[in-house]
């Protein structure tokens, strides 16, 4: 997967083609509502190698109905009686996250958030943003996409629950403001089995829009997402928690602290993997080739005008000799001098056969490609 466009942020961060890829420890709302939770997940998630840290923002009245908030919501991961209570005691306010967003850049991390209403949008917008994310949820949602390109800045969309018609609006809509427009592959299930993963779609997508693609991954393991790396995604998203048993929804496809560091150094590790393109031999290779290679010796001790047969040569190590791909031209040549028993055969020592039909080998044929590389080491 390519393109060639990137955005740049207002820290100078650069995300897109040609750039490392973008690692995001998604918090949302694993902080569980507290704010000194968050403030340790932030922390866990910078020495853990994460380049950004992403929250989320509702504002209740403006995201529900009242029949939603009031719905009853019980179960092992509730956090109230109501749908409305459960989702209150997992926001933190405003003032906290212009908290966490400071703490964030002082680590030198990017602080971002989706914000998953209008009244939300706004807030976190002024609290001076440099990303905004538009959950898959709002792909389809054409006020907050006109509401956040309004804005002006950078977007990372992702595109779960979508098909192609929804993100052919929302890209259109998007660009009517800006091309700063980052699309992640995703599929929103929680956790994803990774045989419903669809990476190659990643390159769908770029196709289509030509536009920078990254992955939000809601696998349980790292495999996906590593590998969404190595494909081209220039962002790779992940919930993040310091506990998968915690109570709560997404803790089962998050990712722990270690676990997070694992990915990053896989994903790095994949990124040096893939600078060198074309075929070539290092020094360190050629250093084993000498060593490891094998080279034509003679078989037995032999006197000088004694012909080569295949009983009169071996091949055995190092390989600073005569290389085996040259045994048809070494059997039948004539011996110049009396050689001894394992000594490594050179072109001086030998008087070719036909000399005639050298000279007359085509070039290119494997014969004739193989009399003119003896030629070379002659020479």
């Amino acid at each position: 997967m390519s393109t060639e466009q990137s955005i740049r942020l207002a820290s100078g961060r650069r995300i897109g083609h040609g750039e490392p890829c973008f690692l995001v420890a998604e918090i949302g709302n694993n902080h569980q509502g507290e704010l000194a939770r968050a403030r340790e997940m932030v922390h866990a998630a910078a020495e853990a190698g994460a380049d950004a840290v992403k929250f989320q923002k509702r504002d209740m009245d403006a995201l529900f109905t009242q029949a939603g908030l009031s719905a009853p919501y019980g179960g092992a991961n509730s956090f109230g009686p109501t749908y409305g209570e459960h989702r209150l005691a997992l926001e933190l306010s405003l003032d906290d996250m212009a908290e966490l967003k400071a703490l964030s850049e002082s680590l030198g991390l990017v602080f971002f958030a989706s914000a998953w209403d209008a009244v939300s949008a706004r807030e976190m917008l002024e609290l001076g943003m440099e990303l905004f994310k538009v959950c898959s949820a709002d792909v389809v949602n054409i006020p907050m996409l006109r509401l956040v390109g309004e804005a002006g800045v950078p977007v990372v969309m992702s595109t779960g629950m979508s098909l192609w018609p929804d993100i052919d609006v929302a890209v259109a809509e998007m660009r009517r403001y800006h091309e700063r427009i980052v699309l992640l592959h995703c599929n929103s299930s929680y956790p994803c089995p990774d045989e419903l993963v669809g990476l190659p779609v990643m390159h769908a997508l770029a196709r289509r829009y030509g536009l920078p693609v990254g992955y939000s991954g809601h696998e349980a393991g790292l495999g996906p997402s590593v590998a969404a790396a190595v494909l081209g995604a220039c962002v790779v998203e992940r919930h993040f928690t310091l506990d998968r048993t915690q109570r709560g929804t997404d803790h089962q496809a998050s990712l722990e602290p270690a676990a997070f560091a694992a990915m990053r150094s896989m994903i790095r590790e994949a990124e040096a993997a893939m600078l060198l393109t074309e075929k070539q031999l290092c020094p360190a290779e050629l250093a084993s080739a000498g060593k490891l290679r094998k080279s034509i010796v003679f078989a037995r001790d032999l006197p000088a005008g004694h012909v080569l047969t295949p009983a009169d040569v071996t091949v055995k190590c190092p390989g600073n000799g005569i290389s085996p791909v040259h045994w048809d031209e070494v059997l039948g040549a004539r011996l110049t001098r009396s050689v001894a028993c394992e000594e490594l055969v050179d072109w001086n020592s030998l008087l070719l056969s036909d000399p005639a039909a050298e000279a007359a080998a085509v070039p290119g044929t494997p014969k004739g490609r193989r009399r003119k590389e003896a030629a070379g080491e002659r020479s």
